[in-house]
């Protein structure tokens, strides 16, 4: 075979290569490691109302939509608590590496808000098991991502200087309600997700 043939074959391939999607191929275990990730999210969902129950004590701060939740407004605006990622249906446009990336970006998030609460709260040691439970489920995500062959990115989360706007006892404790309340909202999105991504990848799609 002529340099010039090899030459043009290698070219073909490298082009064939780069050009070739990233493919959603988990390995074996995957589907246990999803499962364990979706008991996690379940377990860290039973101790939100434990952990406002202990911490939240002020009127009207309750983790169910309430009418007093419009004389929060202000403070809410004040506080300026980043939002978590949104977690969409699996589909052509929001593919299972992106869930997991945002999931992660998501448990990440929180981590940082809640140790920023805590550092003010009188009930700090009831954050510390919590606290653990979301560090568990984010190397567990880590892992999903890990066998589903994508390379974990690591959530670049900038700092919320949240602490620095809890000038009072009630600051603090509407910014730990409004944290838990996202939590528990994003946790019920990451189950759906890891459902969804578990489904996907038993499809073989």
């Amino acid at each position: 075979m002529s340099p010039l043939l090899i030459a043009a074959l290698l070219c073909s391939l490298l082009a064939v290569s780069t050009s070739a999607p990233v493919q959603f191929s988990p390995q074996d275990g995957f589907s246990q490691h999803v499962e364990l990730a979706k008991s996690l999210t379940k377990k860290l969902l039973s101790e939100i109302p434990t952990v406002h129950h202990s911490c939240v004590g002020a009127e009207g701060l309750s983790l169910e939509p309430s009418a007093e939740a419009k004389n929060l407004e202000y403070i809410m605006a004040a506080l300026a608590i980043p939002a978590a990622p949104r977690l969409a249906p699996i589909s052509e446009t929001h593919t299972p590496a992106m869930s997991l990336g945002r999931i992660s970006e998501g448990l990440q998030l929180h981590q940082h808000l809640l140790q920023e609460v805590k550092e003010k709260l009188k009930c700090s040691e009831k954050l510390t098991p919590l606290l653990a439970d979301l560090r568990d489920l984010s190397a567990q995500v880590h892992k999903v991502q890990q066998l589903a062959q994508l390379t974990p990115s690591e959530p670049q989360v900038q700092s919320s200087s949240l602490s620095s706007r809890l000038t009072g006892d009630y600051e603090v404790q509407v910014a730990t309600h409004l944290i838990l309340q996202q939590l528990r909202s994003f946790g019920q999105d990451v189950f759906r997700s890891l459902r969804h991504i578990l489904t996907h990848s038993a499809l073989g799609a």
